[in-house]
């Protein structure tokens, strides 16, 4: 016989799952079929785009960029997304509201619920209970993991904030800081980030082979295809999204997601070109036997934005 303290326990494993249930459960069943394959065609879709294959991610993994160059390439990052993954998602749970009235009362608690688990992985949490308390330290947020990966390329803060980020890292941050007004949007663009994950497992590659840290800190939550590899959950968090996003679309925005996040998907694609380009202006250098060109990581005549 179960007792009631297991029976009670019961309902709290498995939050992902449950979530995911009851999200579905939150919207009529004719309309959830039809999101579920949408969101479907949407995945297929982006699994064609160039992006995922983009010579970038090959340059990456063949070690191409020295310490130097991966120093811009960070930092590109960081102002890109990296710096605002978590206010993204915050958006997204304040933005859940427009759930309601139009679906069940209490639905953008689903969505908010499986917005938190992602969350909570960024902040420092991890699964697993100690002494009837949550398991975390705020130490390990992804974000403060990735600053002590530039502490290891030895950025200073100073360096950090006079950066001039690219045109391409500027306005690929602003297409995630212009949704924020709409749930909908803002969780595409988010799965649809959580989805290219070979850019950050292939800069991982390329900071294995130049002796930077992947075993512990940031590239041991990030830059995996497997979460048995890694302490992070980026599969769970990307199907969260999908899940979110199926919740919250309706037919008449079917197009105008596509739209978004085909864009989204060339502006990384911009973003990788901006990186490639670099390298390859650097290699031409050095083919030229102009091997003392420093790699551009600062452009003051830039101003900062």
């Amino acid at each position: 016989m179960v007792s009631n303290a297991t029976a009670e326990l019961s309902h709290f494993e498995n939050p992902y799952q449950v979530a995911q249930a009851a999200i579905q459960q939150s919207v009529p069943p004719t309309l959830w079929a039809e999101n579920e394959q949408f969101v479907s065609g949407l995945r297929e879709r982006l699994k064609t785009h160039p992006l995922l294959t983009h010579p970038l991610l090959s340059a990456l993994q063949q070690g191409r960029f020295n310490c130097e160059q991966l120093k811009v390439v960070h930092l590109e990052y960081r102002h890109a997304i990296v710096e605002i993954f978590t206010d993204t998602l915050l958006a997204a749970q304040l933005q859940a509201h427009q759930l309601e009235p139009r679906l069940m009362r209490g639905s953008k608690l689903y969505a908010r619920f499986i917005l938190g688990l992602n969350l909570f992985d960024e902040y420092g949490f991890q699964p697993g209970s100690q002494g009837g308390s949550y398991q975390g330290n705020p130490n390990h947020a992804h974000y403060l993991l990735f600053e002590q990966v530039l502490d290891e390329l030895e950025i200073s803060s100073t360096e950090r904030e006079n950066y001039a980020p690219s045109q391409a890292a500027r306005v690929l941050r602003q297409a995630l800081e212009s949704v924020y007004h709409d749930l909908t949007s803002i969780v595409a663009l988010l799965a649809i980030a959580e989805a290219a994950v070979a850019f950050t497992m292939s800069l991982r590659d390329n900071a294995r082979l130049v002796g930077l840290t992947v075993d512990t800190g940031f590239y041991k939550c990030h830059g995996f295809t497997y979460e048995q590899e890694t302490v992070g959950c980026d599969d769970f968090h990307e199907l969260g999204l999908w899940y979110v996003l199926m919740q919250a679309i309706t037919p008449d925005r079917y197009a105008e997601i596509t739209n978004l996040g085909d864009q989204y998907c060339n502006l990384w694609a911009a973003f990788y070109d901006a990186q490639l380009q670099r390298l390859e202006e650097t290699e031409e250098h050095h083919f030229e036997g102009d091997r003392d060109i420093p790699f551009p990581i600062f452009t003051p005549s830039i101003e900062k934005v």
